[in-house]
């Protein structure tokens, strides 16, 4: 289709970047790393042991604040926009399940890779340098907190594009099919504990479901006065089950693992996107916001992965020093939290400059084959193992070790993609082949 347009000389119909999914994934992340400064506090105790503290989290006033502010769901949400239009883009070049796979894969786990490999050789270096194993077991978990996260995503997206053959057939029936396995499992959990762990993927999956309804905007348009009533409609159905004991009114205790609660903010906060759309384009369309955004935008998985093992690590290290360690809580210590995320912003730049690029797709100079199915199921595989593993029982240092060789067993397998399969939109006289254009245009992902 390339070819043929090129040789009729016709200008390629590209979507353009919607700059509200690009403000709204900023926000999200933005709220991600300022919340996690106000939550990483750890002490030293007169016996020498070391503990932590979710500071914010044991604040009684923060419960209806992270109502508001538990944006996880809207990430998943701009998720689903976002990678509904590049599986359809895609599949315009060529391309299959497969090769969708192997594209999402290498951009999310290249940089987790290189992350798992210096952590587990700098925590190693340190229980080799005589540091207490037990600070050393706290750094690893509480610095790879962070990869349940791209777990969760990726299982989200790895399904993408059989759920997205569902969403045309059926939209709505397919939304409601897996919140039904959401509510099921909800209702298994307190027989079987482990069942939980499932709505990790039907959970996500029905969150990105409703990105795609977002997306398309086919099934239903809904009037501002609608949107707003689903928003009220959606967070009363939240506060009666809250209400009744049968979920925690804590946004943060429903996250990990999920339940239905988080499904029931999801709903919100698409509505919500749709309904605040025209302001946000304002906001979007200013010159500095677009700047920010966009390199923002670019190394937002690098920033994701690296903030929190680096706030571990520095906070760790304060506690070497004679500076003075307020009270997690106190007056002070809310006074700090504002040089605590630039000591975190100020560690990130370098880091941003050393392995930024690993976002960046590696693709193969000239024609190439795509990689086979089996070299990228295997790859899946052997990502999922140690992401599973420190989900149900906790990350360790040995298992951080086994999770960075894994990944970077599976970046071998993926190999490089294509130059067919990679969107060209951002490089300079790149043509794609023309798509329906859907109300609202999505972000094209490599």
């Amino acid at each position: 289709m390339v070819s043929q347009q090129r040789a009729a000389g016709r200008p390629a119909v590209m979507p353009d970047r919607d700059p509200v999914i690009d403000l709204a994934r900023f926000f999200c992340l933005v709220l991600v790393v300022v919340g996690h400064t106000m939550m990483v506090s750890p002490v030293l105790h007169r016996d020498g042991t070391v503990t932590t503290e979710n500071t914010l989290g044991n604040q009684h006033w923060f419960e209806p604040v992270v109502w508001v502010l538990q944006i996880m769901p809207l990430f998943f949400v701009a998720g689903g926009i976002t990678g509904l239009q590049s599986w359809r883009r895609l599949r315009a070049r060529g391309g299959n399940a497969s090769d969708f796979m192997q594209v999402r894969l290498l951009r999310l786990i290249r940089p987790a890779a290189v992350l798992l490999a210096v952590m587990f050789t700098g925590l190693s270096l340190a229980l080799l340098s005589g540091v207490d194993p037990q600070v050393i077991q706290l750094l690893t978990s509480g610095a790879g907190m962070p990869l349940w996260f791209l777990a969760a995503y990726l299982a989200a997206q790895l399904n993408l594009p059989w759920l997205a053959a569902l969403h045309g057939r059926a939209p709505w029936l397919t939304l409601a099919g897996l919140t039904s396995l959401v509510v099921t499992v909800d209702c298994l959990r307190g027989v079987l504990p482990a069942l939980a762990y499932l709505n990790m993927v039907f959970l996500w999956c029905a969150v990105q479901q409703l990105g795609f309804i977002v997306a398309d905007s086919r099934p239903l348009h809904p009037s501002r006065p609608a949107l707003f009533g689903i928003i009220v409609a959606s967070n009363a159905v939240l506060g009666l089950l809250v209400l009744l004991g049968l979920y925690s009114g804590n946004m943060l205790v429903n996250l990990n693992p999920p339940n239905v609660t988080l499904l029931l903010l999801g709903i919100s906060q698409a509505a919500a996107l749709k309904l605040f759309r025209p302001a946000l384009v304002r906001i979007a369309s200013l010159a500095w916001v677009r700047k920010v955004v966009g390199v923002a935008g670019r190394r937002s998985m690098t920033v994701y992965l690296w903030h929190l093992p680096l706030l571990a690590a520095m906070s760790g290290l304060l506690l070497l020093t004679d500076v003075p360690q307020p009270a997690g809580g106190s007056a002070a210590w809310w006074w700090a939290r504002p040089l605590v995320l630039l000591g975190v912003i100020a560690l990130l730049l370098p880091v941003l400059a050393l392995f930024g690029r690993l976002e960046d797709p590696p693709t193969a100079p000239g024609p190439a084959r795509s990689r086979p199915a089996a070299a990228v199921l295997l790859a899946a595989v052997a990502v999922f193992v140690p992401a599973v593993q420190a989900a149900l029982n906790g990350l360790t240092l040995g298992l951080l070790g086994g999770g960075a060789a894994c990944f970077a067993l599976a970046v071998v397998l993926l190999g490089r993609i294509p130059a067919r399969l990679t969107a060209s939109a951002d490089r300079p006289g790149g043509s794609e082949p023309p798509l329906p254009r859907p109300p609202l245009s999505a972000n094209v992902e490599p």
